[in-house]
C-alpha cells in the first residue's frame, strides 16, 4: 500500500466533524418591533398589549384583540355578522372585486372590515364597533356603513355609550359612490345618538384617513388617540402638492392633531380600558332623586 492510499484510507474511517446543528426557534415565539428592531417574546408583549418594551411603539393589532383587550371576559355579544358585502358594480382590477372579498374572509376569518357587538369594560356596558386593517386596509365600504350605523341605532335604542375604534384608509374604491354614502348614513345616525343626550366616543389608531376621518371618526363628544398614529384626510404628497408648501415632520400624527385642538387626548393601549372606563362613568346619567 503506497503513502497516499493510507493518508486516503485514514480521512474515510476518520469521523468526520459535524457543527451542531442549529437551534430552531418556532414561529411566532418572538416579535420583532417594526419602529426599533428590538425582539420580544411574544408573551410578554401580548401580556403589555402588543406595546414595545423598549421603545413603546404601538404595534398594529387584529380586531379580535382589541375586543379581549377592552371587554370583560365572557360578556361580548357580535351584532349584524352576517352581513356581506356584494359586487354592486362588477368592479374588477387586477382580480374581480368578488374575488378579492373571498380571499380576504378566508385570509381573515371576518366577513368584512369591522366587528360590532356589545359587551361590558369594567363592568360598565357599552356597544363597541372595531375596525380592522388587516380587511382590506380597513376600507370603509357598504357592509362596514351597514354595521356601523346599526350599531350606533342600537345604542341609541338601548341607551348605551358607543366606542368605535378607527383604522382605516377610507372609502373602498370598488364600491364606487356607494361607499361614500355611508359617510352621510353613520354621521346621521350618530346625531340622532346625540340627541339622546348619549356618550360617544371614537378612538382613532394607526392610520385613520380618508373618509372614516371625515365622518364617524371625527364627530367624538370625546376624540381620542393612540400614539404617534397617522391621522388625516389625503396623503401627505397630495396636500404638499396641493398647498404647495413642505409640511411639519409631524404632520398627520396624534401629536400633532392634539397640539391643533383635533384630538382631546392621547391616550396609551395599555391605559386604554382603564381610561375608557373612567370617562363613562363621568357621563352616566345622574340618577334623579325619588
Amino acid at each position: 500500500m503506497s503513502l497516499l492510499d493510507w493518508f486516503a484510507d485514514r480521512q474515510k474511517a476518520a469521523p468526520t466533524s459535524q457543527a451542531p446543528p442549529e437551534r430552531e426557534i418556532a414561529d411566532g415565539l418572538w416579535t420583532k418591533c417594526p419602529a426599533c428592531g428590538a425582539t420580544t417574546y411574544t408573551k410578554d408583549l401580548k401580556a403589555n398589549q402588543m406595546v414595545c418594551l423598549e421603545c413603546n411603539h404601538h404595534i398594529r393589532i387584529y380586531s379580535s384583540e382589541r375586543i379581549e383587550q377592552l371587554i370583560d371576559a365572557g360578556t361580548w355579544t357580535p351584532l349584524n355578522e352576517h352581513l356581506v358585502s356584494c359586487d354592486p358594480l362588477q368592479f374588477r382590477d387586477r382580480k374581480p372585486y368578488s374575488d378579492r372579498l373571498r380571499d380576504y374572509q378566508d385570509k381573515t376569518g371576518l366577513t368584512d372590515a369591522v366587528q360590532t357587538g356589545t359587551g361590558k369594560l369594567h363592568s360598565l356596558p357599552l356597544a363597541l364597533g372595531v375596525m380592522d386593517f388587516s380587511f382590506m386596509g380597513g376600507s370603509m365600504g357598504s357592509v362596514v356603513g351597514e354595521k356601523l350605523t346599526r350599531l350606533v341605532e342600537y345604542a341609541t335604542d338601548h341607551q348605551l355609550p358607543l366606542v368605535i375604534v378607527c383604522a382605516s384608509g377610507g372609502a373602498r374604491m370598488q364600491e364606487g359612490m356607494l361607499s361614500l354614502m355611508q359617510m352621510a348614513k353613520t354621521s346621521a345616525a350618530l346625531e340622532r345618538h346625540r340627541e339622546h343626550r348619549l356618550l360617544y366616543i371614537p378612538l382613532l389608531t394607526h392610520p385613520t384617513t380618508g373618509g372614516v376621518t371625515a365622518s364617524f371618526a371625527m364627530l367624538g363628544d370625546i376624540i381620542l388617540a393612540e400614539p404617534k398614529a397617522t391621522i388625516g384626510f389625503a396623503g401627505r404628497r397630495v396636500v404638499e402638492q396641493t398647498l404647495r408648501e413642505k409640511l411639519p415632520e409631524n404632520f398627520q400624527t396624534s401629536e400633532y392633531l392634539l397640539a391643533h385642538g383635533f384630538v382631546d387626548a392621547i391616550v396609551p393601549r395599555t391605559q386604554l380600558k382603564a381610561s375608557l372606563a373612567s370617562l363613562i362613568r363621568l357621563h352616566q346619567p345622574v340618577p334623579q332623586p325619588v
